[in-house]
């Protein structure tokens, strides 16, 4: 605990109580009252996330309760805050303490009825933590001067730091007009752009700044796979013997099987040349720090985590004083962090040893409080400073409070999280990965084949990459660059990454064996969240300047929130990982005219709320420009003819998602459509018997259970492939291809190994 270093009196809101919590207990609060913290000199109480919001139309008019055109657009002249019901007892605390209607204990143990000196905002450090303050001080009618905690860590030392340093609440101005321009163009588009298409189109539709421009890259995705036509190719295979070690080469790609065939009977049994041999030194770099985004990326990439559940992880974990602020779009530390980011490197190798692995460690001795073992090469610990790509928050490290903290009291999900932001401190902080890339071009019988090789010469950052993942029971993949022809051939299934270390020029193989193999070209793959984050992050950015700041859809903060709200309108559903857009959603993007669908306009907007935050851009040009668009889209819903207002009438039933059930395939016992219930996967024929159980013994031994995306896969081939199946005798994480037959009225699962 820290002693309050403060003679005025004053009042501390932050957004939510854990966080108050923990702030009261630095300040010396220790007198819980209703809703608030309090001592002599300070009360601490707290909002619960926005306390307020901007109210709907029909509280402006109760004609808007009736939706219709003739009344759009609606543009609030004086716009109106409501607190919603079960926040309203919260909400007068706060006014009460906010216009000095509260009392504290003197330190005699008499009430004193002091009034505040001032307020202090310790909301989260960004445009929403500006937003809710903000709004609870306006409807409160207080005058209290404001002052703004600004931090990036829930530690003790940071918080007391941060109050001994407050700033005037007029430095952040502009940042809270960004934040007031964002909630008011977000619902200036979502109700009047919802309503108005709705209308012509007679049902209601969901329509969103944001959302709508990236239900539109999923859509546009899945109509790549859908129209995909694939084209089936063969390849022959050489296949030499190198002491015992076969080595693996391809020849070119045969549009018909006959040529493939011949080639490969030509070249049976004779002799094979290694006619070039190209070896290239290549490195790579270790990765930058986390921000949120990259983050949120891994954990959905390695873990299967959604974007909301890690942000909702990193969250509880900066409630804990383990991480620091998640909700930042940097990815490293300012200048002045140097000595910081040694100690907690420090930290980290002594709470997860395994990211010192012992052949890094064996016969040196550490140095007290010495990052890397002595003897070693020290950790590059300023290749992630530069102060100049901090904006408000530097890039998400641990604290020095995971080597006190108990770490067992966190969630599962909470411990991994942490564990993928400790070894991207140590990664990011390590050597480059250095390594061979080999090319060997075989000659036989006149025809040329090609193998690919590597020879890794220093594993570097990927040694602490390698250990996190077999902590995490991850499997290991490929992180480096590949040569662009061996790229395509290994995603082909084509070829493999061998070791051609014994080979050289004018070597010669005898009595080669070949084989021919088939493949087919592979439509774009599916969206994950992983690589939708990607898309919304470089969103817009090839039509922008290069100095431009680059924000793409939405922000780190609330993309989570986005695809939450697309998959919770039925736009979008979750399949095996995978983002697949659903006929709803195929159909609002047909319906909307290209600006509201346009990732680069919501870039855009993105953009010039930056530069708002930086008092580069007049806030009423922004929302003049977000009323014109309205007024424009208004005017064309008007011209749309009655042929295209009926498009939906149609199918009215599964667009509105009155009918939720998909059909996942053909039954294989009676090929009448399977359904998805709680328990199974059904025949939607009430005489058939055929069922798939998502929970079975043969599942459950390798940790996993069935899914609507696995039960397609098994419908349509028989078989579907499966990651991170756990094996109880061997004690690891392996993938194998899930196989189903029906056999004797009964589901019988084996596993096929082959790739």
């Amino acid at each position: 605990m820290c002693e309050n270093p403060f003679e005025e009196r004053y009042l501390v809101i932050a957004e939510k109580p854990s966080v108050a919590m923990t702030i009261a207990a630095v300040l010396g609060c220790k007198d819980r009252k209703d809703g608030y913290m309090e001592s002599p000199d300070c009360v601490v109480s707290w909002c619960f996330g926005h306390l307020a919001e901007y109210a709907m139309p029909e509280l402006y008019d109760d004609r808007y309760k009736n939706w219709s055109l003739e009344d759009l657009p609606i543009i609030p002249e004086n716009w109106k805050l409501v607190v919603k019901d079960d926040k309203k007892k919260q909400f007068r605390i706060l006014c009460d303490l906010l216009n000095n209607r509260g009392k504290a204990v003197s330190s005699t143990g008499r009430f004193t009825d002091r009034p505040f000196n001032y307020v202090v905002n310790a909301c989260d450090a960004g445009r929403e933590g500006e937003l809710i303050f903000n709004r609870v001080y306006e409807l409160s009618g207080s005058s209290l001067p404001v002052k703004r905690l600004w931090i990036s860590s829930m530690e003790d030392d940071a918080i007391m730091e941060g109050f001994l340093s407050l700033k005037d609440s007029s430095d952040y101005r502009n940042l809270a007009e960004a934040s007031v321009c964002r909630a008011q163009a977000d619902w200036l588009v979502g109700i009047n752009a919802s309503r108005a298409f709705s209308k012509v189109y007679n049902y209601r539709l969901s329509v969103g700044r944001v959302q709508t421009p990236t239900l539109s890259m999923l859509v546009e995705r899945c109509e790549q796979i859908d129209h995909f036509k694939k084209t089936q190719y063969f390849v022959t295979h050489l296949l030499v013997d190198d002491r015992g070690k076969m080595i693996d080469a391809v020849s070119e790609n045969f549009a018909d099987r006959k040529k493939a065939e011949q080639l490969a009977s030509a070249c049976n049994g004779n002799t094979a040349t290694v006619s070039s041999l190209e070896r290239k030194a290549k490195t790579a770099a270790p990765p930058k720090l986390y921000d949120l985004t990259s983050l949120q990326r891994d954990a959905n990439r390695l873990l299967g985590l959604t974007a909301a559940k890690t942000l909702n992880c990193a969250q509880a974990l900066y409630e804990k004083k383990l991480i620091t602020y998640p909700r930042t779009d940097s990815k490293y530390l300012t200048d002045d962090m140097e000595r910081t980011a040694a100690d907690i490197l420090a930290a980290c190798r002594k709470v997860y040893p395994f990211l010192s692995p012992a052949e890094l460690t064996a016969g040196y001795e550490r140095d007290q409080g010495s990052a890397v073992p002595q003897g070693s090469a020290a950790p590059d610990i300023r290749r992630i400073l530069d102060s100049k790509k901090v904006s408000d928050h530097h890039a998400i490290i641990p604290t020095i409070m995971i080597t006190r903290a108990d770490l067992s009291k966190c969630s599962e999900e909470e411990k991994k999280i942490l564990t993928l932001i400790a070894a991207r401190l140590v990664s990011a902080t390590g050597r480059k990965f250095v390594y061979e890339a080999v090319k060997a071009t075989f000659s036989c019988c006149g025809y040329t084949f090609v193998a690919y090789g590597r020879n890794i010469m220093e594993e570097g950052w990927k040694t602490a990459e390698s250990a996190m993942r077999s902590h995490l029971h991850v499997e290991q993949e490929e992180t480096v660059e590949a040569d662009p022809d061996e790229g395509k051939k290994q995603a082909a299934g084509m070829v493999k990454i061998q070791s051609l270390s014994s080979l050289y020029q004018g070597k010669q193989f005898l009595n080669t064996k070949t084989k021919v193999t088939d493949h087919w070209t592979k439509p774009p793959a599916p969206f994950t969240e992983d690589s939708l984050l990607a898309m919304m992050e470089r969103a817009g950015a090839n039509e922008m300047e290069a100095d431009v700041e680059r924000k793409g859809l939405g922000t780190p903060a609330t993309r989570a929130g986005i695809i939450e709200k697309l998959v919770s309108s039925k736009y979008v559903v979750r399949r095996n990982r995978q983002m697949i857009a659903t006929d709803a959603g195929k159909q609002l993007v047909s319906a909307m005219p290209e600006y509201l669908k346009s990732p680069q306009m919501t870039a855009d907007w993105e953009n010039r709320l930056l530069q708002i935050e930086r008092g580069q851009y007049d806030s009423r040009s922004f929302m003049d420009g977000i009323t014109q668009l309205i007024r424009k889209m208004l005017q064309e819903c008007g011209q749309i003819d009655e042929k295209e207002s009926a498009r939906f009438d149609k199918d009215k039933r599964n667009i509105r998602g009155m009918d939720s059930r998909e059909n996942l395939g053909k039954c294989p016992v009676c090929g009448s459509p399977v359904y998805e219930g709680k328990r199974s996967f059904y025949c939607s024929n009430r005489e058939c018997r055929f069922v798939l159980w998502k929970e079975n013994k043969f599942l459950e031994r390798m940790r996993t259970c069935l899914d609507d995306g696995m039960v397609k896969d098994i419908l349509s081939t028989g078989r579907t492939y499966v990651r991170n199946l756990y094996s109880v005798k061997r004690d690891k994480f392996f993938s194998a291809y899930l196989c189903m037959e029906w056999k004797d009225g009964k589901s019988r699962f084996s596993l096929d190994f082959a790739e």
